[in-house]
């Protein structure tokens, strides 16, 4: 059993005020949305309410308005999008609290669904003000929040709200939540994490918590470099951090006294710049060229990664094992997913993988419907990963 509320727990709602946090933070060009994949996922949860009778009331934000109205990151291209999306009629209101917002919640119909204007349209909504948290709590009379990649940020429609009306996980933030503790919580063992990624600096605690975590932890993309250099290897002209060789140490350091395995490139596709079609060879680590750049992991190292996907019962992956936009330099991304999917497919392999970079990876690969989950939250993801309490889903234990 989750230790949260779920929709099951919300009994009859026939005609009840729902206050539903979505994530609608969708990329719109020419006004219009070109990816709906954020309101694809919230559409169950909205949904269902809508059936059982509610007046479905969605809060939502979208880009960085830094606490003003700025007509051009209003969420009413959004909502058009949404209705869109949903086949069902979406009423839309100018903003978020006060008047207009109390007038179009008072027009709603059971069933019937309203989206609200940019909550960071105003300054307490990223300042969790209890005030506007009041006011945003004035129109309803039950809260859901079904926006698990807000859920790391403590703001009034994410955290403040849940402390003044009854609160509950919708089913997407649900389904993210039983994954996640599938993934690191209370994993099956063996766990093998894959971290990669340009840099080792934006993902220090993530790996100082997984060291501790899990049984082999695979380093590639460009901070395996650091890691390499801090071993004393020559990596050329790659991407590497030589100023955290100390940091990349002391990880080495907490992974061993903990048991876990690291696992690092013995071989890497080099080339002498970063384009498509630019000669590329595989040499080992060792013999990196002086004017070289390691921008994939070689197949001797994918091999090992493969051998690590198969042991596992468990893996967790955040960030691509090399330069995957460009070929070749997509080898062992594309290998190591397609055999993570292979193992999920025939059921030897829970496989939880997030972060924007991933999601692009894996549907690269083709495999990402393959993993167990693929979580589109990208901060609110890696701060999970990083073993830190998310404010949004701490406010709805139970």
């Amino acid at each position: 059993m989750p230790d949260f509320r779920t929709l099951d727990d919300i009994g009859d709602i026939s005609g009840k005020r729902v206050l539903v946090r979505v994530d609608l933070n969708v990329p719109v060009k020419d006004g219009a949305v070109s990816d709906a994949t954020r309101i694809e996922r919230v559409a169950p949860t909205i949904l269902e309410l809508a059936d059982k009778g509610a007046k479905v009331i969605l809060l939502a934000h979208f880009g960085r308005p830094k606490g003003a109205p700025d007509p051009a990151q209003s969420l009413a291209p959004i909502a058009r999008a949404t209705a869109t999306l949903l086949s069902r009629d979406v009423a839309f209101a100018e903003d978020c609290v006060g008047e207009a917002a109390a007038a179009a919640v008072a027009a709603l119909p059971d069933g019937g669904i309203l989206l609200l204007e940019n909550t960071r349209f105003h300054a307490g909504e990223e300042k969790n003000d209890p005030d506007f948290a009041r006011a945003l709590a004035a129109n309803g009379d039950i809260y859901v929040n079904d926006a698990f990649s807000a859920a790391h940020r403590a703001h009034a429609s994410t955290e403040g709200l849940a402390h003044l009306l009854p609160a509950f996980a919708g089913r997407t933030m649900q389904e993210e939540l039983l994954a996640l503790e599938k993934g690191l919580g209370k994993p099956a063992r063996p766990v093998v994490a894959i971290v990669g990624g340009a840099k080792v600096s934006t993902k220090i605690d993530l790996l100082m918590n997984l060291v501790t975590r899990v049984d082999a932890l695979v380093i590639g993309g460009g901070m395996a470099n650091t890691f390499l250099a801090a071993r004393g290897t020559n990596v050329g002209k790659s991407l590497c951090e030589h100023d955290l060789a100390a940091t990349a140490k002391q990880i080495m350091i907490e992974a061993a006294t903990a048991g876990c395995a690291i696992v690092l490139p013995v071989d890497g596709v080099v080339a002498k710049e970063f384009k498509a079609g630019a000669p590329s060879e595989t040499v080992d680590v060792g013999s990196v060229p002086a004017d070289g750049m390691i921008l994939d992991v070689g197949p001797r190292t994918v091999a090992t990664i493969v051998e690590w996907i198969d042991r596992a019962a468990t893996l967790v992956w955040n960030g691509p094992l090399g330069a995957f936009e460009i070929a070749p330099f997509d080898a062992a991304t594309v290998a190591a997913a397609q055999e993570a999917a292979k193992q999920t497919r025939e059921g030897r392999l829970v496989s939880v993988a997030g972060g924007g970079d991933t999601v692009a990876a894996l549907n690269h690969a083709g495999v990402a419907d393959d993993f167990t989950y693929v979580s589109t939250a990208g901060g609110a993801f890696l701060e999970w990963m990083e073993g830190k309490a998310l404010p949004g889903v701490e406010a709805l234990k139970a």
